[in-house]
């Protein structure tokens, strides 16, 4: 049996731009990337905590402090929003009860303000 586990948060971020003319993608603060543990082209669900978007894009190397979403993305979101970015990922029970998710809180100028490796899964006693 396949589990799908969060992997990588970045939580409460600021869009500083939205760029309906590029291919498509959001562009992430290198930093945030590394501290996040994500990858380049990684598959990413974006939630849009100021209008209830939820959607699927993949990430690309920004600037300092960017997040920019681009292409089609970029109608779901304005400057300014507050979103959460999430990674998730496929794992066997026996590894999902090891895995611990990487969380990224920023503040509003998208610096970190804290990083956290979440405890690994504890087997239920139900």
């Amino acid at each position: 049996m396949e589990l799908t586990l969060l992997k990588s948060k970045i939580h409460r971020a600021t869009v500083t731009e939205a760029d309906l003319t590029y291919e498509g993608s959001v562009s992430i603060d290198p930093e945030l990337i590394t501290a996040a543990n994500l990858l380049l082209h990684e598959k990413v669900d974006i939630l849009n905590c100021n209008n209830g978007e939820r959607f699927s894009t993949y990430v690309i190397k920004g600037k300092k402090g960017q997040i920019c979403l681009n292409g089609a993305a970029a109608r779901l979101v304005q400057k300014g929003d507050i979103v959460i970015i999430v990674a998730y990922c496929q794992l066997n029970e026996e590894a999902a009860k090891k895995h611990k998710p990487h969380v990224v809180f920023v503040d509003h100028k998208n610096r970190i303000k804290e990083k956290r490796v979440e405890k690994a899964n504890k087997k239920s006693k139900y």
